[in-house]
């Protein structure tokens, strides 16, 4: 397995960039660049591609509303190219609250949109004249849309992979399904090793059937937060309004994929009582609902011993790059935590 990280908005970006390059020293893979409703990601991966030579640079994730197909495409190449091949596309759908609150845009057909928005991708890395006539994307616009002047046009610059890998975050059966079938990499959520063939086994089988054989076979990325240790219970507990946030509030009562995920995982009276609570706004009764095998199922934090065994379990559930926050006081220690990882990963 790979490790792989994300970066840190605490203490600001100079500090987390500077973090990165100590870790990638270590033995880092690849950093992840988030982007909800703050920051871009793609400002953030081009200073990354500066300051950095080795580590893979991921969007996780870039909100494929946001920006046109082509824009996404363009993007990835910019980064590729500024950093010497080491960009991953990193696509979600994000959720409507994002979607239609803060971009203005309709949160239609995530699935049909992202096979569409991947199939585009790859066809303009290709550097061949673009056309595509899918349901929700037409390049150019056909006529009778627009004012009629548009045309087939090539990328001007060349990309130096037509292959970039795209990623992309999933947790729905379909959406699963479609990445397995398209994707170079599998982001799914609150991954629990020992549940996820019962989860999403069927659909990554379905998806699996129909890839094309020149794909390189399906990246998975999950982890959790990494502590090693005894005594660590009160760190597991730091995670416990994070939780209470994306399984209570981070979506509507009736359209929250991550309270589904807790739910198909066995805990569905706690994740109703967390949504309750939270959508209440008694945020702390609900983040104190959030049960501790959860926690402790969501998390490599424990005795030496212990890490290994989840370690292990990553591995055989076919986790390829475990993504991991490193719970350290210090840099430092978190260096030294990435560096007793690597070891541990070699043992496996």
């Amino acid at each position: 397995m790979r490790i792989a990280t994300s970066l840190s908005y605490a203490g600001g970006f100079h500090k987390s960039v500077e973090e990165v390059v100590v870790l990638e020293q270590a033995g880092l893979d690849m950093v992840f660049v988030a982007e909800a409703y703050g920051f871009d990601a793609v400002s953030l991966m081009g200073y990354l591609a500066a300051k950095t030579k080795q580590v893979s640079i991921a969007s996780g994730i870039i909100p494929f509303y946001s920006r046109t197909p082509s824009l996404l495409a363009m993007t990835a190449a910019g980064v590729d190219a500024l950093s010497q091949g080491r960009c991953v596309l990193g696509l979600g759908a994000s959720g409507p609250q994002v979607i239609e609150g803060f971009h203005g845009i309709p949160y239609d057909a995530p699935v049909a949109r992202t096979r569409e928005v991947i199939e585009i991708c790859r066809k303009v890395w290709e550097r061949k004249p673009l056309e595509y006539r899918g349901k929700y994307y037409s390049i150019p616009l056909p006529q009778g849309e627009g004012t009629g002047l548009g045309k087939s046009l090539k990328l001007i610059t060349r990309p130096l992979r037509a292959d970039i890998p795209i990623f992309v975050a999933a947790l729905g059966d379909r959406n699963v399904a479609m990445t397995a079938e398209l994707a170079d990499g599998w982001m799914p959520a609150f991954y629990i090793p020992e549940k996820a063939k019962s989860v999403w086994g069927k659909s990554l089988e379905r998806g699996a059937e129909v890839r094309d054989p020149m794909l390189t076979p399906l990246e998975i990325v999950a982890g959790g937060a990494v502590a090693i240790g005894e005594n660590l219970e009160e760190l597991r507990n730091i995670a416990r309004p994070m939780l209470a946030l994306y399984i209570g509030g981070m979506g509507a009562r009736d359209q929250n994929f991550y309270n589904a995920l807790v739910r198909r995982y066995g805990f569905e009276e706690a994740a109703r009582d967390i949504q309750d609570l939270y959508l209440d706004g008694r945020k702390e009764e609900a983040a104190a609902r959030v049960p501790d095998s959860l926690l402790e199922a969501l998390s490599i934090i424990g005795p030496l011993s212990y890490v290994k065994e989840r370690l292990s379990a990553f591995k055989e559930s076919g986790v390829t790059i475990l993504n991991v926050s490193l719970l350290g006081r210090t840099a430092q220690d978190r260096v030294r935590l990435l560096e007793s990882l690597r070891v541990l990963i070699e043992d496996l």
